[in-house]
């Protein structure tokens, strides 16, 4: 969030917080959390990038393109095991999918 709007909102009485003050969440899980939304939005811009849609990567994954579409959203149902399903699909290494990873440490706020 932009420094202009924060200080905005606190002066209107807003406070700000993050998710894992708010779902007082431990390590472990927002480590969980933001690993499995790494892991949906590299999906997403894998898939797109390929020029696919979410039904053709479906057939290729035999599953429903409802099913990519909650894969991509980080949907609590999806196992980080269908992400990477999905990802060596479309060709990603297991060297990749740490690049993912580090890239989402470093974006971490």
């Amino acid at each position: 969030m932009k420094h202009a709007k924060r200080a905005r909102l606190e002066r209107k009485g807003w406070r700000i917080g993050s998710a894992e003050g708010f779902l007082n969440l431990n390590p472990a899980e927002t480590a969980l959390i933001e690993t499995k939304l790494a892991l949906s939005r590299s999906l997403r811009d894998r898939r797109a990038a390929e020029g696919l849609s979410q039904a053709a990567l479906a057939r290729r994954l035999r599953s429903s393109q409802s099913r990519v579409a909650k894969m991509e959203a980080g949907d609590s149902t999806v196992s980080i095991d269908l992400l990477l399903h999905a990802l060596y699909s479309l060709g990603v290494r297991p060297r990749d999918v740490a690049s993912i990873l580090t890239r989402r440490r470093g974006t971490a706020a």
